[in-house]
């Protein structure tokens, strides 16, 4: 049995989004259906729609979704019908990884969240003539009108109407991989510095949290100055326009030896620069996917330095999720700023003005 529904499908490398008639398999007894209000467009939807992340074609993505639930599978415990949640990353809730509240770090978190279909190797989507559309896309491929999960994905939201949902919608990965870098893995104490490379979704949630953790000065970096004014108006105490000025220069003007980077873009050569411009005891988080094909070795860390690439944050979004959500209520984690909605027919066009800068974080309304 299947549900029909409709998807932003593409059918490859590099095409457009298209909203296509597709059947999504009935939950297995594991499984949850969502019936999906919201959905956010995460730089990662692009770069798989790029080919970056090996998917296979055709494809429907979304990693961000929010809605509620409409069907549960016999084994589901937690969660019922009409059950308001959003949607994060999938992983196998077995492994030592996710037993000690590291999901993602999970051992099979590459077959979860980009295998194209169940860790089983069958499809969850078909066309309208029963050929197989890659899903499971971080567990659930969610740019469409419902799709198929698993309890682990889902954080309930009690009480949240559809507005509320569309605006939590976000938090599902770069919104919660920007502040939980920040705040699970490079931890700032007070009055320590952290300079963030990339303004946009992640970047902005890392300054976010670095104002959280008491971290200072907080410095953004990036080429947009609508971006670094944005930054400034959530918590940086400078920016630099990297256009404009030396960034090397300016940060060493500004902090000396940096104790904490977190770097957003994925391009070789800003990878390079925050590596260089941490301390001898300083810190440097990697979060970009790029295209870049420029070949910049970063500087080899120190014996005391510290430089990672960033898994969505080290996040555990059942914890993770609900406590961004309460510093939002608290006005201390003011995200909405970040987002502009559109209808999900406009979903190209979405995708345009996030690549353009114009928008910072694209949500589409179903």
């Amino acid at each position: 049995m299947t549900v029909r529904s409709r998807a932003a499908v593409v059918h490859q490398r590099g095409g457009s989004f298209t909203f296509e008639d597709v059947e999504i398999d009935n939950p297995r007894p594991d499984e949850v259906l969502v019936r999906i209000i919201a959905c956010g467009i995460c730089h990662t939807d692009i770069a798989a729609r790029d080919g970056l992340l090996g998917m296979e074609f055709p494809a429907v993505f979304g990693h961000e979704g929010a809605g509620v639930v409409e069907i549960v599978g016999t084994e589901v415990a937690g969660i019922r019908p009409g059950d308001k949640v959003v949607l994060s990353f999938s992983s196998c809730g077995e492994c030592s990884s996710c037993a000690g509240g590291h999901p993602a770090h999970c051992v099979a978190f590459d077959e979860l969240n980009f295998g194209d279909a169940r860790i089983d190797g069958t499809s969850t989507i078909w066309t309208a003539k029963g050929e197989p559309v890659g899903g499971c896309f971080f567990g659930q491929s969610s740019l469409a009108d419902n799709a198929l999960t698993r309890e682990r994905n889902l954080i309930p939201v009690d009480d949240a109407d559809d507005d509320e949902l569309a605006l939590l919608a976000s938090l599902g990965c770069g919104i919660q991989a920007g502040a939980g870098t920040v705040l699970n893995e490079l931890r700032p104490q007070p009055n320590e510095s952290l300079v963030v490379f990339g303004a946009g979704t992640v970047g902005l949630a890392a300054i976010m949290a670095a104002r959280l953790a008491g971290a200072a000065p907080i410095v953004a970096v990036d080429i947009v100055s609508l971006r670094l004014e944005l930054a400034r108006e959530l918590g940086a105490t400078f920016v630099i326009n990297g256009l404009k000025e030396d960034v090397g220069a300016r940060l060493r003007e500004i902090v000396g030896d940096v104790d904490h980077a977190v770097e957003t873009t994925g391009l070789s050569r800003v990878i390079d620069q925050a590596t260089r411009s941490i301390g001898p005891r300083g810190n440097a988080s990697l979060l970009g996917i790029s295209t870049d094909e420029v070949a910049i070795s970063p500087k080899s860390p120190g014996p005391h330095q510290r430089v990672f690439y960033s898994v969505a944050g080290d996040s555990d979004p059942q914890r993770f999720i609900p406590f961004l959500i309460r510093c939002h209520k608290e006005g201390k984690f003011p995200f909405d700023k970040l987002i502009r909605e559109y209808p999900a027919s406009e979903i190209n066009t979405a995708v345009k003005d996030s690549l353009d800068g114009v928008t910072i974080k694209p949500v589409l309304r179903f």
